[in-house]
C-alpha cells in the first residue's frame, strides 16, 4: 500500500489514538479516554462480526442518537471493515423499513430511546438493543488488550452508507469510502489547526455526512477530544460549550438561528469556542453568532455526495458561497453551456465525480448525477462580475413568472434582511399559466402587511416579478433531521395565505 493510500484512510488516522489516555470522549458528564474507547470499539467490532454472514455484504444498520455506542460502532467499522448504514431517526414505518432493505442491512442496532421506532416493523433482520444486558455481555466476552488493526485497508473501501436528506424526494444511500471522510477530515483539521488541546462538539446527527465529515473525522484527524450530545439543543449548546470547553463545532441548516434565539449572557464572547463550521446559515446569522460568541464562523458549501465543494475566502461577500474556481462551473441546465455573470444555472463539477462514489443499488440515479462525465449538483447558482458564486436554490425550485425563469434563493435572502423575519421558504405555486410565488415566514416580534410592503419597496435588487404573490406566516418550518427546510410539505399543505399581494401592496 502506498503512502498516499494510507493517508486517505480513517484507519491510519484512528489507530494512533489507541494509546492516548489524556483525550477522548465526553458524554453527559462522563469521560472515556481514546485508549479505552477504542479498546471497547474493538470488542464491539468482534461482537458485530460474529453476527454477520458471508452470504451478503457486511452492512450494519445503526438507528441511534449521538451516543458513545454509535461512536464505538463507527470506530469498530474503521478497525474491522464492516459497513455502517446510518439510519435516519426521523424516518418512520414503511419508509424506515425500506431504508433498511435498500442498504442490505444484516442487523439493525437500536437503543432504549430509539427501539420504539421499529416496533411492529418486519425488517427481516435481527434488531439488537445496545443498551440491553445481553448485548453488553456479548461485547464483554471480546474485550482484549488492544483494538484490532486492519493492515490491508484501502482508501476506496466502503465505510458508510449515508442517506441524503430527502428534501426533494426519497432519500438515496450515498456510498462513502475511507477517502470520503479521511481526505476532508484531514484537510479541515489542518485548516482550522485542530489539535490535542481542542474539544470538538458533535450534536448534528451522526447518521449524516455533516457530523461525520465536519465533526467526528476532524477530531480524529486532529487527535482532539469529542463532546457528544444525543441531539441538538439550542440551550444545551451554550451550556455544553462552557461545560466541556468546546473549541470547535459543526452545523448544517438553521442551528445558528436557534442558538441566537436563546437569551444572551454578558460573558458569551469569552467562551472557549473559536471555530463554528458548517453550511446553509444566513449571512446575518453568521455575523451575529460570531459577534455574540467571539468566534470565527465559516460557512462552506458541499453535499452528502461530495461532488462539489466550495470554500469561502476572507474577501468573499457575505451572501456568496466563495470564489468560482475550476472545475466548478455554472451551466445552462438544458444545454450544459457555461453561463456568464448574473445568469442563473446549475452548479456542476466539469471534471467528474469529485469524491462522489455513487448511490448504493441505484445505478440510474448515479448515472443521472454523472451525465456526460459531469457531476450535476441539482443546485442553482450564479456568479457575479468579481467571480463569486451565489446559491440560488434547488433545480426543482425554478419559478416561471410571466414567461421569465426565476430562482428562489435570491428572493429568500432579500426577505431575510428584514430584522423581524427569522426564517423563510419561497416556492412556486402552479397556476393556469406559469407560477405564483409564495413566501412562508417565521417571524420574531411584530410584522404588518404594510411594513412588509414598505420594506420590499426599498430593496433595489428585488425585481418586479420577484415580489411574492402570497405571504404565509407560521410558527416553524418543516425540517429534515439536519435542519433543512422541506418545501414540498409547505407546498402540499395548500394553507390559506396570511396576506395576498394586490399590485405591490400586501393586504
Amino acid at each position: 500500500m502506498t503512502t498516499d493510500t494510507a493517508a486517505a484512510t480513517l484507519t491510519s488516522l484512528l489507530t494512533p489514538l489507541a494509546d492516548v489516555d489524556d483525550r477522548g470522549l465526553w458524554f453527559e458528564g462522563q469521560f472515556v479516554s481514546w485508549r479505552d474507547h477504542l479498546g471497547h470499539a474493538g470488542a464491539v467490532a468482534a461482537a458485530v462480526r460474529g453476527l454477520l454472514s458471508d452470504d451478503g455484504p457486511p452492512h450494519v444498520g445503526v438507528l441511534l442518537t449521538n451516543t458513545p455506542e454509535f461512536a464505538s460502532l463507527i470506530a469498530g467499522a474503521v478497525l474491522d471493515g464492516y459497513v455502517i448504514a446510518g439510519l435516519n431517526t426521523t424516518r418512520r414505518g414503511a419508509s424506515l423499513a425500506a431504508d433498511v432493505a435498500r442498504a442490505d442491512c444484516q442487523v439493525v442496532f437500536v437503543s432504549d430511546d430509539t427501539a420504539a421506532l421499529v416496533d411492529g416493523l418486519d425488517l427481516g433482520v435481527p434488531v439488537i438493543n445496545v443498551d440491553s444486558d445481553r448485548w453488553q455481555r456479548q461485547v464483554a466476552t471480546h474485550v482484549g488488550p488492544s483494538a484490532p488493526h486492519r493492515a490491508d485497508v484501502d482508501g476506496d473501501d466502503l465505510l458508510m452508507l449515508i442517506f441524503t436528506s430527502g428534501t426533494t424526494g426519497d432519500p438515496k444511500a450515498v456510498r462513502c469510502t475511507h477517502r470520503t471522510f479521511a481526505a476532508a477530515g484531514k484537510m479541515l483539521a489542518d485548516r482550522f489547526e485542530i489539535g490535542a488541546d481542542d474539544v470538538v462538539y458533535l450534536s448534528m446527527p451522526m447518521f449524516h455526512s455533516n457530523a461525520m465529515i465536519a465533526g467526528w473525522t476532524v477530531a480524529v484527524a486532529g487527535g482532539a477530544s469529542i463532546a457528544l450530545r444525543r441531539s441538538f439543543s439550542a440551550r444545551g449548546f451554550v451550556a455544553d460549550v462552557r461545560r466541556y470547553g468546546v473549541t470547535y463545532a459543526n452545523y448544517v441548516g438553521k442551528p445558528l438561528n436557534y442558538i441566537l434565539a436563546t437569551e444572551a449572557s454578558d460573558d458569551d464572547a469569552k467562551c472557549s469556542l473559536r471555530i463554528m463550521y458548517g453550511n446553509e446559515a444566513s449571512a446575518r446569522d453568521r455575523r451575529r453568532f460570531a459577534e455574540r460568541f467571539g468566534c470565527r464562523v465559516i460557512d462552506g458549501f458541499g453535499s452528502t455526495e461530495g461532488g462539489v465543494a466550495i470554500t469561502r475566502t476572507p474577501d468573499t461577500p457575505d451572501d456568496a458561497l466563495g470564489p468560482l474556481r475550476a472545475p466548478t462551473a455554472v451551466v445552462d441546465p438544458e444545454t450544459g453551456a457555461p453561463l456568464g455573470p448574473g445568469e442563473v444555472g446549475e452548479l456542476v463539477n466539469t471534471s467528474g465525480p469529485g469524491l462522489f462514489n455513487g448511490y448504493y443499488r441505484d445505478p440510474d440515479a448515479t448515472e443521472e448525477r454523472l451525465r456526460d462525465g459531469v457531476y450535476h449538483t441539482g443546485d442553482l447558482a450564479w456568479v457575479d462580475d468579481a467571480g463569486y458564486i451565489y446559491f440560488a436554490g434547488r433545480l426543482g425550485d425554478w419559478l416561471r413568472v410571466d414567461g421569465e425563469n426565476l430562482a428562489t434563493g435570491p428572493i429568500e435572502r432579500i426577505l431575510l434582511r428584514h430584522p423581524a423575519i427569522r426564517q423563510v421558504a419561497v416556492f412556486g405555486v402552479a397556476v393556469e399559466i406559469g407560477d405564483e410565488i409564495e413566501a412562508v415566514l417565521v417571524v420574531q416580534g411584530a410584522l404588518t402587511a404594510s411594513e412588509l410592503t414598505d420594506f420590499l419597496a426599498t430593496q433595489g435588487d428585488l425585481g418586479p416579478k420577484q415580489w411574492p404573490h402570497r405571504i404565509r406566516i407560521v410558527d416553524a418550518l418543516p425540517e429534515t433531521a439536519t435542519f433543512k427546510t422541506v418545501k414540498r410539505v409547505l407546498r402540499d399543505a395548500a394553507e390559506p395565505p396570511t396576506w395576498v399581494r394586490e399590485g405591490h401592496t400586501y393586504r
